[in-house]
């Protein structure tokens, strides 16, 4: 009988416990945002597409940061810097009480430091620094930015105090600090995984100072975060809406967009991005769901590999972009709903666009002409890569494809498409297989040169992140010259003069300028569209 009421006590006691597990998972808040591919990795110095840096942002923070839904610069766990006369040294002061997070798989026994930050960076700068290789050895942003030739030395003033030093004055230093990429990793837990021998794990189990601690990933299907309940803004005047408002955050992993709408209309998400063109109008009718709407700074782009022939001939190039009517594009694929046709390489949301540089007029027979007197009277066949899934500045990449495919068999061009997994896609463009290719640029912060540095200048053409894979030295002065001209005017000129450049080289063909959309459904609040760089959902609550 004694047995037998412990047994039933035993089973009461257990019965209760688990009845208190799931009230108390039910009462605590979880967002979720319906993510549209999985991440490459989880180190954010190793970003390499926007799906990435929207996996890593809310573990880690920056030097410097943006404010969220603007593109002001604010102070990250670098409460503030200082720059010297000449332009040449950056001093950061960090803040005290930036707390790591506490994991099942790793317990920091220190707060952030300038052994963090300074681990970093020359993780990223120095060949010879023991973890230089540990992931394949590729910084791709490092380098396209230009910062490993830039950054001349990086010092340890005290516990809390780092100072750079540049080879030459860049206004811009402190907005290239605020990309997703260069968020403080630990040193302490990297030092730990080393000795382990198994470093890998940096990239696959992160910790980071963000307002998100990582708790699970499965590929494919969803990753989870647990709000960081000592994460330092909490306790800093002005910086709530960088805290979590939820207790848990959800990226649930679904590639297809009307896929994504399904689950936001039946609430099992809460937030989606990239949708189907075709699907806007019913989602501004639906009562429960808002649609967020700015003008974006990302475009996209169909790249021609200039080290390729017949590529490298400008005639062609240009051939090509006269062949291929962007307005059928813009119909077809945009729906008149997420974009405009672009023609100047730097937006019109930011400083330095030119206006005066319109898309490429759709002009077959000049097409022809120019083939003819380029050696291919006949056309060729060429490889066109198209991208597997949606992107804000490309709603449909085989579609596009597909138009481009029949525009330039009307000049005697054979296109073959071609469409791998993205990890893929990214890694073997950047790597030169390909032809052809759709991709896209999102810019990370707002500072105009960014994206002509990154993405079309030599050293970008030399390490694949310039998919054209093209390299001319008089845009390369222009960009770089203005990179370090402090008279905003004259910088801005320099732009515009690199953009002329461009449209008359032809090393891509600009389709459309995007624009940025959400949807939420009506249950959250505080949400906030970035006009650069990746989602915030930190800042982002859900009403009771």
């Amino acid at each position: 009988m004694g047995c037998r009421l412990a047994r039933h006590f035993t089973r009461l006691a257990a019965g209760l416990a688990l009845a208190l597990t799931y009230a108390a998972a039910a009462q605590a808040s979880t967002l979720v945002y319906c993510y549209e591919t999985s991440p490459e990795t989880f180190m954010p110095m190793q970003i390499i597409g926007q799906s990435t840096a929207d996996a890593t942002k809310h573990v880690y923070n920056k030097l410097v940061e943006m404010e969220r839904g603007s593109t002001r610069l604010i102070p990250g766990v670098a409460e503030s810097w200082t720059v010297s006369d000449d332009g040449l040294v950056y001093t950061f002061k960090l803040r005290k009480g930036v707390k790591w997070h506490s994991t099942s798989y790793f317990k920091p026994t220190r707060e952030l430091n300038a052994d963090d930050v300074m681990f970093t960076f020359e993780r990223q700068r120095n060949p010879e620094h023991p973890w230089h290789k540990v992931g394949g050895g590729r910084y791709a942003l490092f380098v396209s930015m230009g910062l490993d030739q830039l950054i001349k030395r990086i010092e340890k003033l005290d516990s809390h105090t780092v100072r750079f030093s540049l080879g030459k004055p860049t206004v811009a230093f402190p907005a290239m600090l605020a990309v997703e990429t260069f968020g403080i990793v630990s040193a302490e837990y990297s030092d730990l995984m080393m000795k382990a021998g198994t470093p890998e794990k940096t990239a696959t189990e992160p910790i980071g100072t963000g307002p998100f601690a990582f708790v699970s990933y499965q590929k494919d299907a969803m990753i989870r975060y647990r709000a960081h309940p000592d994460h330092w803004a909490r306790s800093v005047p002005g910086m709530d809406d960088r805290t979590a408002k939820v207790d848990n955050l959800v990226m649930l992993i679904t590639i297809d967009p009307s896929v994504r709408y399904a689950k936001l209309k039946a609430g099992e998400c809460q937030i989606m991005r990239f949708p189907n063109p075709a699907d806007i109008k019913l989602m501004r009718a639906d009562p429960d769901i808002q649609v967020h709407e700015i003008p974006g700074a990302d475009y996209a782009f169909l790249g021609y590999n200039t080290e390729k022939k017949p590529f490298q001939d400008k005639r062609v190039r240009l051939a090509l972009s006269l062949a291929i009517d962007k307005k059928n594009i813009m119909d077809a694929v945009y729906l008149g709903e997420t974009g405009i046709a672009a023609g100047a390489l730097i937006p019109p949301s930011l400083p330095g666009h030119d206006p005066s540089i319109k898309p490429y007029p759709y002009d077959p027979e000049r097409a022809k002409k120019l083939l003819a007197e380029a050696g291919y009277p006949n056309g060729f066949t060429a490889d066109l890569w198209a991208m597997p899934v949606v992107r804000v500045y490309m709603p449909n990449a085989r579609r596009t494809a597909e138009l481009v495919q029949a525009d330039l068999a009307k000049v005697g061009v054979t296109v073959n498409i071609k469409t791998v997994e993205w990890g893929q896609y990214l890694k073997r463009t950047q790597d030169g297989e390909h032809e052809m290719v759709i991709l896209g640029w999102n810019y990370p912060n707002a500072d105009p040169g960014q994206i002509p540095v990154l993405g079309w200048s030599c050293v970008a053409a030399r390490n694949g992140f310039n998919r054209s894979r093209w390299c001319h030295k008089e845009f390369d002065d222009l960009i770089f010259k203005a990179e370090v001209t402090k008279d905003e005017a004259q910088r801005l000129a320099l732009y515009r003069s690199a953009q002329k450049l461009f449209y008359d080289e032809a090393p891509a063909i600009l389709i459309a300028y995007a624009t940025k959309l959400a949807m939420t459904r009506k249950s959250v609040v505080g949400y906030k569209l970035t006009p650069v760089g990746s989602e915030t959902f930190f800042g982002v609550g859900l009403k009771e």
